[in-house]
């Protein structure tokens, strides 16, 4: 496992010689842009394994993405490789659908200090909830980044990220400027987390549980998503959606694409660089 190696995969050739906040801006940037956030291993028959090993064998070397729990931790041992101070967190994501944040931890991210200064970085989110920039850890500070605001809120030891909702501008559906148009300021609760340092070990319960139960949103439907300069690319199931941030004063340009199974594996490697080995079954 050799860091120049990662480099490489991720585009990133600039001078690296200070742990700054620079340094880790930019790598966090370079890695959500060339490293999808998905879940297709699940979709292909194939085991995902949480040792940092495969975890490298197979986003360095095989170019492929990965869920939280690979993309973070290949990130939280290039920065410890580059003399950062950094450690793992465990969060628990909101669901929306339950009106509640999940009872378990079910996501990796990290926490860096740099001259005693604390910031959140994640890489392992995806879609339009990805930070592009690290997030100061400070409570009820607006942290304005391309996606959009994020605002991290801390109550008796407990931290929240959220974000304040963008409008969606739906080019097929401009007759209908109502859809999918949140109330302007209204906030998209992402997860909550505790600064307790946690270790990948922590984790392969929940590795395990969500490669085999049918109740996950990660079983039930195939991802992929990777940030772009201007905003970002989503395949979910056959549904490729491309989004353009701000594209009009607070709103995303949005437009969505139905994929036939040839468009598919097209679609995968043309926006994704993904190839697979198996047979994505979506």
């Amino acid at each position: 496992m050799n860091i120049q190696e990662y480099f490489g995969r991720i585009s990133f050739n600039k001078p690296h010689k200070d742990a700054d906040l620079q340094t880790l801006t930019a790598i966090l940037e370079h890695h959500i842009q060339t490293i999808p956030f998905e879940n297709l291993s699940m979709h292909c028959g194939e085991a995902i394994e949480l040792d940092l090993q495969s975890t490298y064998h197979k986003i360095v070397r095989k170019k492929r993405g990965g869920w939280c729990l690979e993309t973070n931790h290949l990130l939280f041992w290039a920065l410890q490789e580059l003399g950062y101070d950094v450690c793992m967190l465990g969060a628990s994501s909101y669901e929306p659908a339950e009106n509640g944040y999940t009872a378990e931890m079910n996501h990796i991210l990290l926490k860096v200090v740099i001259e005693g200064d604390s910031y959140i970085v994640d890489a392992g989110f995806g879609g339009s909830y990805q930070m592009w920039q690290p997030l100061m850890l400070i409570s009820g500070k607006d942290q304005p980044q391309g996606p959009g605001i994020f605002r991290l809120m801390e109550d008796n030891g407990t931290w929240y990220l959220e974000k304040v909702k963008r409008k969606h501008y739906i080019p097929e559906h401009s007759n209908n400027p109502s859809l999918d148009t949140p109330e302007m300021g209204s906030i998209r609760k992402i997860h909550r987390f505790t600064l307790e340092p946690r270790h990948i070990d922590d984790f392969k319960e929940l590795n395990v549980y969500l490669q085999v139960s049918p109740d996950n949103i990660l079983q039930k439907k195939s991802l992929c998503s990777l940030q772009t300069t201007s905003g970002v690319l989503a395949l979910v199931g056959w549904t490729f959606t491309e989004v353009k941030y701000n594209y009009t004063e607070d709103s995303d340009l949005v437009n969505i694409t139905t994929l036939t199974d040839e468009e598919l594996e097209k679609t995968l490697k043309d926006k994704f660089n993904i190839v697979l080995e198996n047979k994505l079954v979506p």
